[in-house]
């Protein structure tokens, strides 16, 4: 069994506040995360994941995968940088090489000699190429994701992969669809066990393949566009409307209107409204007739605020950030690009700043800190209506980001600590 090691690199930072809460590769474009991709495609591969420690700390005892582990036991080593979209298979035999693209690493294939010298930090601080000296470096073309954006933009193309990754040229049918349902292009459409097609659902698969998890249920009146996938245990309320390149769930609950998003488990969305070209974290919840702007009134690009500085996305549509554990209230609005951290609390009439950093309570009129005790009690208490506990790993990294992320509260007004 050959070993892999997915690897965080420094532009981790350009992907908060998504991963606070997660590593990188465990972020979701298409059906699978991007660490499912690469198990897909090394199926008898070890894999260990390379992270921040903090991060590394949540993982330990609860993910399959090795974490942060140093020990190399394997003649040769394949390192992948965890924001790589995996095309074609990079082959783990042969000579040492290290693939680059500009300054960035994308892969590094290392002797056990060299693979020792390795840590996590080496890639968190960019640091391989003065590590492992006399290593041919290639220069290689490859699809790495940086921005959250770029996730959206490419989950329609990466849907389609993954569903031929998974099911092959032809879908099935495990489930129970009732009479009066419309499947449009059924042999691009797969149902999974127990899941349940109520009347007057449309599956649209002319346009892509429609990916259905196990034990879904999909409400009378609702339609869905491909390429679309609605995870395990999901439930689309009545009259929900899902468009093109969206992947939901698992565990979710949808309604309103949802185009061109991604949104990871256990997040809500039941009520009208409009979600589009949007990247949404685990356990939020979107108040009813929340709704994003995904688009300028100019049609000019977006800017979005990225790491302390706004950034220039070169796209017409981009819509809400918003990390795990975040809330709106009823009939929020929120501006394109608009970012929200971890465990923030948005309401109020008016659109609130484009910027809204973690633990953050209010929304146009001002914003306080909302304080990380309020924040632990709430959140156990929403994982606890799934049956969900909260553990002390996870109340230990809602404390760690509640600290790294106090200065930026600092600079919002009236949102210090």
């Amino acid at each position: 069994m050959k070993e892999i090691r997915i690897f965080e690199d420094a532009s981790y930072r350009t992907l908060l506040p998504l991963v606070y809460m997660r590593p990188v590769s465990a972020l979701r474009c298409g059906i699978l995360l991007l660490q499912e991709k690469v198990v897909r495609r090394y199926p008898k591969a070890s894999i260990t994941l390379f992270c921040r420690d903090y991060i590394a700390d949540l993982l330990k005892g609860r993910d399959s995968f090795g974490v942060n582990r140093l020990t190399v036991e394997k003649e040769n080593t394949l390192f992948l940088n965890s924001r790589l979209l995996i095309g074609e298979v990079i082959p783990l035999e042969g000579k040492e090489e290290i693939g680059v693209q500009d300054d960035t690493v994308v892969y590094a294939r290392l002797s056990q000699e060299n693979a020792k010298k390795v840590t996590p930090q080496v890639f968190l601080e960019e640091r391989l190429l003065k590590t492992v000296k006399g290593v041919k470096v290639r220069k290689v073309k490859a699809k790495l994701v940086k921005y959250s954006w770029d996730l959206v933009q490419n989950n329609g193309n990466e849907i389609v992969r993954d569903f031929e990754l998974l099911v092959g040229k032809k879908g099935s049918n495990h489930g129970k669809v009732y009479d009066g349902t419309y499947l449009l292009n059924p042999s691009q459409i797969y149902i999974g066990k127990g899941s349940k097609i109520k009347p007057c659902v449309v599956l649209d698969a002319e346009n892509g393949p429609i990916y259905i998890g196990e034990n879904v249920t999909i409400f009378p009146n609702s339609v869905v566009e491909g390429p679309a996938y609605i995870g395990d245990e999901t439930k689309l309320k009545i009259n929900a409307k899902i468009y093109e390149n969206t992947s939901i769930g698992p565990v979710c609950k949808i309604g309103g209107e949802v185009e061109g998003s991604i949104l990871h488990a256990y997040s809500n969305k039941q009520h009208d409204g409009f979600l589009g070209h949007a990247y949404i974290g685990e356990w939020c919840n979107l108040g009813a007739g929340t709704s994003n702007s995904d688009l300028k009134n100019n049609y000019g690009n977006v800017k979005v605020w990225v790491d302390g500085r706004m950034v220039d996305s070169g796209s017409m549509f981009v819509g809400l950030t918003m990390g795990d554990h975040s809330k709106t209230g009823v009939n929020t609005m929120l501006n394109t690009g608009t970012v929200v951290g971890v465990s923030s609390n948005v309401f109020g009439a008016g659109f609130p700043p484009k910027y809204i950093p973690s633990f953050s309570w209010g929304g146009a009129s001002g914003l306080t800190t909302y304080k990380l005790e309020k924040g632990l009690e709430v959140a156990e208490r929403v994982m606890s209506r799934r049956k969900v506990k909260l553990g002390a790993r996870e109340e230990k990294l809602f404390r760690r980001i509640f600290e790294l992320t106090k200065e930026e509260r600092k600079t919002t007004v009236g949102a210090g600590d």
